[in-house]
């Protein structure tokens, strides 16, 4: 056979050579992406999505909607392309309002070959924006899932937010660990605010120990839009999560995005600076080459020309749907993350 052409076909299949001595690799490509308030055009009675009708202050109409969903659909299809033909195995979303956006959204063109599957349930957040999880049943098997609620207690509860959202499946024999979160945002200030960001990484840091109890070297990723950096004291302090690999000791969290971060690359922009808010955490057990299975290669912000606003006054920023109320067709005010995990193959 050609070598060019099994080293083609081998990519295809998400099977790659990494090293000079043609060791291959299956990789498999873990993202996450909030797709800026990915509504339907009906009128939900339960939550404020007035703003949103056709009827409303964003003229939310059919043929908007329908270009929203193309748009998100073909950057989804194009994360990861350039590590692994097969695309993205799993992706977390944010700001989606329903079953229904989601269900329309893996039936787009873009999408529809991937059969993707949906993890959702319904949040408390007042604008009724949720978080999910979309999985390809061929490189993921769905095990569970439940939705955590962020507030246990009436102090915090009068501020409604998202549900954080665990699934629990299998990559061939490695049992993963996810949780997808929407924390809430800083509006009212960033130091006010940050107790309840704190809440959500205590919260994650509290299954992550839970999962060890049984297993020490467990897989657990824990992705989403945080409202925060990686420097900020929600990441550093409360979930602990460590800002290299070379500092990870046993049950250790490490965060790839740090160091995206300290170089100033952002995944969202507010009053011309950037922030790091779409993050990508992984456990110790992910990260170590010696344990059998997937492991950590590398992260990145997908961040393509196609994503950037090309011109006026918001030129460089992530091209979104809207600029304030004007519509301008874009597709977010986030870049996705991902994340690239790989596991070599046994030669025959």
């Amino acid at each position: 056979m050609n070598k060019l052409f099994l080293v083609g076909l081998l990519c295809y299949l998400g099977i790659v050579p990494l090293r000079s001595q043609d060791q291959k690799f299956k990789v498999v490509g873990i993202g996450f992406y909030n797709v800026e308030n990915l509504y339907d055009t009906e009128d939900d009675p339960l939550i404020d999505d007035a703003e949103f009708l056709p009827d409303g202050l964003r003229a939310w109409t059919e043929e908007r909607y329908r270009e929203k969903l193309a748009n998100m659909a073909y950057v989804i299809s194009q994360i990861a392309l350039d590590e692994t033909k097969t695309g993205l195995s799993v992706i977390g979303l944010a700001e989606i309002e329903n079953r229904k956006v989601l269900e329309d959204l893996v039936k787009e063109p873009a999408l529809a070959s991937r059969n993707y599957r949906i993890v959702h349930y319904d949040s408390p957040d007042n604008r009724g924006v949720d978080v999910a999880l979309l999985y390809n049943p061929s490189h993921f098997k769905y095990l569970e899932s439940r939705a955590i609620p962020f507030y246990d207690n009436k102090e915090l509860s009068s501020r409604a937010t998202r549900d954080i959202l665990y699934v629990k499946g299998l990559l061939e024999d490695d049992t993963i660990h996810i949780t997808v979160n929407h924390w809430p945002s800083r509006r009212g200030g960033e130091e006010i605010t940050a107790p309840l960001r704190n809440h959500g990484a205590k919260h994650n840091r509290k299954l992550y120990d839970e999962l060890r109890k049984t297993d020490p070297d467990v897989k657990f990723i824990m992705m989403g839009d945080l409202n925060d950096d990686p420097v900020n004291e929600s990441i550093t302090r409360h979930l602990r999560a460590k800002s290299s690999p070379k500092k990870l000791n046993k049950g250790d969290l490490f965060n790839p995005f740090y160091d995206f971060y300290n170089r100033g690359m952002g995944s969202n922009a507010y009053r011309d600076g950037w922030s790091l808010f779409d993050q990508i955490i992984i456990s110790e057990g992910l990260v170590n080459k010696n344990k059998p299975g997937y492991y950590f290669l590398k992260g990145n912000v997908f961040n393509k020309k196609f994503l950037i606003q090309p011109s006026g006054q918001y030129k460089g920023y992530p091209f979104r749907t809207f600029s304030g109320d004007t519509y301008q067709g874009g597709y977010s005010d986030h870049f996705p993350s991902y994340i690239i995990l790989v596991k070599p193959v046994a030669e025959p």
